[in-house]
């Protein structure tokens, strides 16, 4: 009987190491900074592709999404505490949230941005139903500016450690394999 070899394999690759530098390294910014690093480490997970070009794509979905999203948020929910000062769960908030996702929809393909829909829909949602009332703006413009950041990182992560220019250094120290370091 023949062994079925799986075709996974665990290793560590270059894009593993270079989105968790730049996670790491958001972090580290953040708490010099006493800053809590969540969603620029977001960013930068988000952001982190296989090359700067991915990265600009990835991280450009992440980011103008949030910024969508957050606009849509930050546009809609003082009509709705209007009628409900308190916030709170209450059915009308459901229209809101029904003409926000269409708002970012829209938005989204008029921007030629379709990949910002998903991460625009997270952050309009969290505005809608877990946001304070009195922190809404806040907490929308504070999610944009984090996101801005770690994306922005994991793409200079991505320029300054082009997989040439890392293969280069490791070949320099003698190492030649590199299992496809992706």
């Amino acid at each position: 009987m023949k062994k079925i070899q799986p075709k996974f394999r665990l290793h560590i690759g270059m894009r593993n190491m270079k989105t968790a530098i730049a996670a790491t390294l958001c972090a580290l910014l953040y708490f010099m900074v006493d800053r809590n690093p969540t969603f620029a480490c977001i960013g930068a997970v988000f952001g982190m592709g296989s090359d700067t070009e991915d990265s600009k794509l990835n991280g450009g979905n992440r980011l103008f999404g949030t910024i969508i999203g957050g606009v849509i948020g930050m546009l809609l929910f003082p009509i709705y505490i209007f009628f409900y000062p308190d916030g709170g769960y209450h059915y009308p908030l459901l229209i809101f949230l029904f003409i926000g996702v269409i708002l970012l929809v829209l938005s989204s393909l008029f921007f030629g941005w379709p990949g910002a829909i998903q991460p625009g829909g997270v952050v309009l949602c969290i505005i809608l139903f877990n946001t304070p009332v009195a922190t809404y703006v806040s907490y929308s413009l504070n999610r944009i500016f984090d996101t801005a950041f770690g994306v922005i990182f994991a793409i200079l992560i991505n320029i300054l450690f082009p997989r040439e220019r890392v293969v280069r250094f490791l070949n320099k120290l003698g190492v030649h394999e590199l299992d496809d370091m992706e």
